[in-house]
């Protein structure tokens, strides 16, 4: 499986990079140039790497998330997680590296909206 990613602006001058497909020691790369490319246009307020679609991720990939988060650091860009897989959030547990990216908490697919308590 080959590994396309789509960058998108959200409110506040966040960017969303979010890849989909396997991030593996052919693809890693992209997601390094993808990091890369958003930061050489500008400065966001933070850059969201949405893992929901991440099928698979290896130490190659998880190597390149690093690199990325360090890179962002640099240009003073907090660089974050969301919605890791359920594949991609055991990878970053089992490597310590969960809290690095933000503590995210993994996205199950089907999962019903939590619900707001009124006051809350």
């Amino acid at each position: 499986m080959s590994l396309s990613i789509v960058k998108s602006v959200l409110s506040g001058g966040v960017v969303e990079i979010a890849p989909r497909g396997e991030i593996d020691v052919d693809t890693a790369y992209e997601v390094r140039e993808a990091i890369a490319e958003v930061l050489a246009k500008g400065r966001p307020t933070r850059i969201e790497l949405n893992m929901r679609l991440v099928t698979f991720i290896d130490s190659v990939g998880i190597s390149a998330m690093v690199a990325g988060f360090q890179t962002a650091e640099v240009s003073g860009v907090k660089l974050v997680v969301t919605e890791p897989s359920r594949f991609v959030h055991r990878q970053l547990w089992v490597t310590g590296l969960l809290g690095l990216f933000g503590a995210p908490e993994p996205y199950y697919a089907g999962a019903p909206a939590p619900e707001v308590l009124p006051g809350a």
